[in-house]
């Protein structure tokens, strides 16, 4: 509630600064009067600042707090504690996507903004990298679902911060559909063991729970970007273009957008090893009793499943393909800013690096907790 609130006071203060600018929050009216508030500077504590500057920076410091970036994050983890369907619904799909929406509404003032949208980029690749690392050392099995939240909220945000909009709703949609079911495959999980959360108290699950195992795995493989599962098609698309703006910001955040791939493969194969691969590590009984959810619960986990699987491949050229008037006008992009073609002529090389750290994530996560397992 504390961090949510912070980010709601930023909001006020960009509200408070459109009306005092434009007398109106009608999107019409101050998306119209946008190019005008560019040329004029507010006194902020003393300090001449440019106006629409001002505005963007307020309203991207709400969305952190919505969308859980780095600094205001901490609900986020916190937020698992609940229900599995409400964590669900909370990092799938509606409370943390609510930032990432404000920004690509607002398009038409970001776009005359370029020093915020540098600072979004920043972020953005900061928040996925933080959160992915941190997810390497969780326990709960649900905290580690959570912090993957955090560092694919990070990407949206990096690609909004890359003028790329589009691509960040795309990613958005695609996570709904994993993210969804890798919460709700959790919760099966925990019911089937007598509400066990640790990871450390898993293990050997694979043939005790065959139903749950083969949708985590698919969620799991979502999650990482494995090739033509849903993840793939925007999360990659998010890293090329970042190496195709050029600059030296822009690369280091491609870096840390490739580094934060890696960690994600590596938390997410440590998952499935731990809960079905490894040797049973919990209360006896528990294990005897472990029984596969009901089919109130295993429908929607089956269809979430065949979407994750499906949806990136089949929404691609409807969200950001050449020529799509999906989006009509509700999103503007400078043209100087439009680098989807850009990405065609990248070098296969760094088109091709997240997919190699994916693979030495899961490489190195599964041979790694094999050792540790035979030499305890």
């Amino acid at each position: 509630m504390l961090v949510n609130r912070v980010g709601d006071f930023f909001i006020l203060l960009a509200l408070f600064l459109i009306y005092s600018s434009c007398y109106s929050l009608d999107y019409d009216v101050v998306f119209t009067l946008a190019p005008y508030l560019s040329q004029y500077s507010f006194n902020f504590f003393g300090m001449y600042i440019n106006s629409l500057d001002l505005i963007c920076l307020f309203l991207f410091l709400g969305a952190m707090g919505k969308s859980a970036q780095l600094g205001l994050h901490t609900w986020l983890p916190d937020a698992m504690e609940g229900p599995t369907p409400v964590s669900a619904l909370i990092h799938a799909a509606t409370m943390v996507t609510a930032g990432v929406f404000l920004l690509a509404r607002c398009s038409f003032l970001f776009e005359l903004a370029p020093v915020v949208l540098n600072f979004i980029m920043l972020i953005g690749s900061l928040t996925a990298f933080f959160a992915a690392t941190t997810g390497l050392f969780q326990n709960d099995l649900k905290k580690v679902i959570a912090y993957s939240t955090c560092s694919q909220l990070g990407y949206m945000i990096f690609a909004c911060g890359l003028s790329s909009y589009e691509v960040g709703i795309f990613h958005l949609s695609n996570h709904a559909f994993f993210k969804a079911l890798l919460f709700l495959g959790a919760g099966s999980i925990i019911h089937a063991i007598a509400d066990e959360q640790d990871l450390r108290k898993f293990g050997g699950l694979k043939n005790l729970l065959p139903f749950s195992y083969s949708i985590m795995l698919i969620g799991s493989l979502a999650l990482i970007g494995f090739p033509f599962l849903s993840d793939f098609y925007s999360k990659d698309t998010i890293l090329e273009l970042a190496f195709a703006k050029y600059t030296y910001l822009s690369h280091f955040c491609y870096i840390l957008g490739s580094l934060a791939a890696f960690c994600t493969a590596f938390y997410s194969t440590r998952l499935i090893f731990l809960v079905f691969f490894s040797e049973p590590n919990g209360n006896r009984k528990n294990f005897i009793n472990a029984h596969e959810s009901p089919w109130p619960i295993t429908i929607p986990l089956f269809i979430l499943t065949l979407l994750s699987i499906c949806v990136g491949f089949f929404t691609k050229e409807f969200f950001i393909g050449f020529g799509t008037d999906f989006w009509n006008y509700s999103i503007f992009i400078l043209p100087e800013n439009y680098l989807m073609v850009e990405i065609e002529f990248i070098n296969f090389f760094f088109k091709i690096l997240p997919l190699i750290l994916t693979g030495l994530g899961c490489f190195f996560a599964y041979n790694l907790c094999k050792s540790i397992i035979y030499f305890l």
